[in-house]
């Protein structure tokens, strides 16, 4: 779902706030998972799930797949998320 979607659904929902208000709210939230998530801190959302991330060690055996030579990873942060139990049982309905 893209962005504008996702304000047009909201708006339906709420037709007292405008566009701007809405895509402010958002960008507010993307924002703050952002920063939480950059500070090394796991967001979790009831009835969602929970964002976290993963320290990846370096890699020096990795292998370029269209060369097959070995190349360095250094080590990175990976993020998941990992979906509640409710928002699988829904999906899976």
């Amino acid at each position: 779902m893209s962005l504008k979607k996702l304000i047009k659904q909201l708006k339906k929902k709420n037709p007292k706030l405008n566009h701007n208000e809405l895509k402010s709210v958002i960008d507010i939230f993307l924002e703050n998972i952002s920063n939480t998530l950059k500070n090394g801190n796991t967001i979790e959302i009831r009835g969602l799930g929970r964002w976290y991330y993963k320290k990846l060690k370096e890699n020096f055996n990795a292998r370029n797949p269209a060369t097959n030579e070995l190349v360095y990873k250094p080590e990175r942060v990976k993020i998941r998320f990992r979906a509640s139990k409710n928002l699988n049982k829904m999906i899976n309905e």
